[in-house]
C-alpha cells in the first residue's frame, strides 16, 4: 500500500513538473510571436486616442538611384532637412539655399525610406524615398503655394512652421506682408533719401505688424551705367561724436527681404522690402541707412530718426492680399 501511494506522489509530480514546463514553453512562444510581430498601430499602453487621416500630411513619392542625382528646387531657403535612414544622401547645392541634392548612398537598397524639409517661409515637405534604377523625375520644382489658383502643392491641414527669429509672427505672413507692400506700392514718407552721381536711393514707407518692422525702398538708376549692390546696411549710431571718442554702433540685421536684387541696370528703377525686428531710436542716436556699391563709388546713405520710426503704418492683416 505504501509503495502504491509512494508511486502515485511521484507521478503527480512528474505529471505537474511536465505541465509547468509545457506553460513556460507555451509563454515563452507567445512572447516571441509577439516580439517578432510588427505592430499594427492600433493598441498602445494607457489612454489614447487615434491620429485620424485628417490629421496626416500626405508625402510626395520620390525616387532614387545610385548613379544620378535628383535636384528638388524649393520655393524658399532650406532651414532643415532629416533623412530616414543612411540609405539616402542629401545635400543643399553649392551656392544656392533654396536646391536640394539627393541620390542614393548604395545600390538597390531594398526598403523605402522618407525626407522632411522646412523652408525659411514656414513651409514643411515630406517625401517617400524608394530606389529606382533609372528614375523618371530627376529635376523637381516644387511650385509656390502662395501663388493664384486653385492647385497647391500641399494639404489644407498642413501647419506653419515658426522660426525663432519671427517670435511669434507666422513666416508665411511675413512672406505675404512683405509681397502686399511691394504690390501696393504706396508712398507714405517723401522727405527721406538721398541723391547722388545719378543714382537716388529713397525710403517709401515705414510699416510695422506684430512686433516686426518692414522698409520700403527704392533705387533709381538715372545713369546708363548699371550699378551692382555691394551690401545694404541699418545701424544706430550717435548724432554726435566727441572728438577722441569711439564710436559707437548697433547693427540692425533684416531677418526678410522681398525683391532684393544686387544689380540695377541702367535707366532702371527697383524696389526691395525688408523685414528688421521691432527696435526704437534713443534721442540721442538715428538710424543710418547706408547703399555700397561693389567696385564703385556711388555710395548712398540716409538718416532716419525715431519720430519717423514710431510713425511706422500698422498694417491690418486682413487688408493683405
Amino acid at each position: 500500500m505504501k509503495r502504491f501511494l509512494l508511486m502515485i506522489a511521484v507521478s503527480v509530480c512528474v505529471f505537474t513538473a511536465n505541465a509547468q514546463e509545457l506553460e513556460t514553453q507555451s509563454a515563452v512562444k507567445q512572447e516571441t510571436v509577439k516580439i517578432s510581430s510588427p505592430s499594427t498601430g492600433d493598441y498602445f499602453e494607457g489612454l489614447t486616442r487615434p491620429l485620424t487621416f485628417n490629421r496626416m500630411i500626405p508625402p510626395y513619392a520620390l525616387e532614387v538611384t545610385f548613379s544620378k542625382t535628383v535636384h528638388i528646387i524649393f520655393p524658399s531657403a532650406i532651414r532643415y532637412v532629416d533623412l530616414g535612414s543612411a540609405d539616402l544622401l542629401a545635400a543643399k547645392a553649392d551656392g544656392a539655399e533654396n536646391v536640394l541634392r539627393v541620390k542614393a548612398a548604395l545600390r538597390d537598397f531594398s526598403r523605402e525610406s522618407n525626407l522632411a524639409v522646412i523652408t525659411e517661409d514656414g513651409a514643411y515637405y515630406t517625401f517617400n524615398v524608394k530606389y529606382a534604377d533609372e528614375p523618371v523625375k530627376l529635376s523637381v520644382e516644387m511650385t509656390d503655394f502662395i501663388h493664384d489658383g486653385e492647385a497647391v502643392n500641399r494639404p489644407n491641414n498642413a501647419m506653419e512652421i515658426y522660426m525663432r527669429e519671427l517670435g511669434s509672427e507666422s513666416p508665411l505672413l511675413v512672406k505675404l506682408i512683405m509681397k502686399s507692400i511691394y504690390k501696393n506700392d504706396n508712398r507714405e514718407i517723401k522727405h527721406i533719401g538721398s541723391k547722388r552721381f545719378g543714382i537716388q536711393y529713397t525710403l517709401k514707407g515705414i510699416y510695422t505688424h506684430n512686433g516686426l518692422l518692414y522698409f520700403h525702398m527704392q533705387l533709381k538708376n538715372s545713369s546708363n551705367v548699371p550699378f551692382d549692390v555691394d551690401y545694404i546696411t541699418f545701424k544706430i549710431v550717435d548724432k554726435k561724436v566727441a572728438k577722441r571718442t569711439a564710436i559707437q554702433e548697433q547693427v540692425i540685421l533684416p531677418l526678410r527681404a522681398h525683391n532684393n536684387l544686387t544689380l540695377i541696370g541702367g535707366k532702371r528703377t527697383e524696389r526691395v522690402v525688408f523685414t528688421l525686428p521691432k527696435f526704437t531710436i534713443p534721442d540721442d542716436k538715428h538710424l543710418i541707412i547706408e547703399l555700397n556699391e561693389k567696385e564703385g563709388g556711388r555710395h548712398q546713405s540716409f538718416v532716419v530718426e525715431n519720430a519717423d520710426l514710431v510713425r511706422a503704418k500698422v498694417i491690418n492683416e486682413l487688408k493683405v492680399k
